[in-house]
């Protein structure tokens, strides 16, 4: 039996890899390399998806047909199953969240076309939104910008 794995990339070429195991209703994996990653740790619940990526907490909720909470200090709001659509963060300093599932291929932008990172992933079993949810947490966890706190 192989194990089932949301893995691809986020951010092109100069992006990061993003590896992560699927165990029952456990993701567990990594964002990027040895050294400059952090551990992704999420569990699906009957409410929505909890758990940390490095040290910050990750807690979303279902509520009225959109999974609503924070990554670490950034709220997140997303909506759909195989065509997914968001948003990371504060209004005019956050980043939008559009994904496209295609068989077991995701495809999707975070942020806009200049500034943003686009990704891919391979979900295995996984549906579309859970693979949005781990790239936005990978994004969140690796991109400097999405985890600084807006009032410096």
């Amino acid at each position: 039996m192989s194990e089932d794995l949301i893995k691809g990339r986020l951010g092109g070429a100069d992006g990061y890899s993003v590896r992560c195991a699927i165990d029952g209703d456990r993701i567990s994996g990594r964002a990027g390399g040895k050294l400059h990653g952090k551990d992704i740790d999420l569990e699906i619940t009957e409410r929505g998806v909890q758990g940390t990526v490095g040290t910050e907490p990750v807690r979303v909720e279902l509520e009225e047909g959109e999974l609503r909470g924070n990554v670490g200090s950034q709220k997140l709001v997303l909506r759909g199953v195989d065509r997914v659509t968001g948003f990371l963060g504060e209004p005019i300093v956050g980043w939008n969240v559009v994904a496209q599932q295609q068989g077991e291929k995701l495809q999707g932008q975070l942020g806009s076309t200049v500034l943003g990172r686009p990704f891919e992933l391979d979900l295995g079993t996984a549906p579309g939104w859970v693979g949005t949810l781990v790239a936005v947490v990978a994004f969140y966890a690796l991109e400097p910008r999405a985890s600084a706190s807006v009032s410096r």
